[in-house]
């Protein structure tokens, strides 16, 4: 345990104003979507925009960067599908999708991982391409449920939060591991949240 604490200690010590940022907004970002409001949205592009100018400018992550960009894009359709993406316009209530289409979400996600890992393999320097696929292949199908409201996104979420963490902390990488700790607790009460909030407008 000390040990743990003194590597989180350690690399908070070496974390830039950048860092930070980018972590502090996108916590309010996903602390946001987890109470469904709709300008959790901006947060995430503000998050993403830093976080790709850190890729770009910085870290020389351009796969990374050129994912962020598309998450900023994905945070633009994300505002408007939830403020007008609902019937006649008004904003876009919670819905839950048939099993049948999670398995084509999840065969989806086995052949992106597939390529991605392949692609992560031959042309960039991870350790572990086909893990560091998953992620990012259930990140960018778990994100186009979110902006459509799906309900289950949280359990993708979850799921995806639980790996990385294991990743990071396989790593040393201890503080990102514990913020994907807390991702994955936002995204559990995310879950909860919307399930009430789901059965509530069900009645109506």
């Amino acid at each position: 345990m000390e040990h743990f604490l003194s590597l989180i200690a350690e690399q908070i010590q070496t974390q830039t104003w950048l860092d930070g940022a980018i972590t502090v907004t996108a916590l309010i970002y996903v602390w946001l979507a987890a109470k469904e409001k709709v300008w959790c949205w901006a947060w995430g592009i503000v998050s993403c925009s830093l976080w790709a100018w850190a890729d770009f400018a910085r870290y020389n992550l351009w796969v990374d960067g050129i994912l962020q960009i598309f998450y900023v894009g994905m945070g633009a359709w994300g505002l408007y599908a939830w403020r007008f993406g609902g019937a006649g316009k008004k904003e876009l209530s919670i819905r839950r999708l048939p099993w049948s289409s999670h398995l084509r979400i999840l065969a989806a996600g086995a052949v992106l991982t597939l390529l991605l890992g392949l692609v992560f393999d031959r042309y960039t320097p991870t350790s572990l391409p086909y893990p560091d696929a998953f992620i990012t292949a259930f990140s960018i199908l778990s994100t186009f449920l979110t902006v459509r409201k799906v309900l289950e996104n949280w359990l993708y979420w979850i799921a995806i939060d639980a790996l990385a963490i294991l990743l990071f902390a396989a790593r040393d990488a201890v503080l990102i591991a514990f913020v994907m700790a807390v991702y994955a607790i936002i995204a559990i009460f995310g879950f909860i949240t919307w399930r009430r909030r789901f059965a509530a407008q069900s009645e109506q």
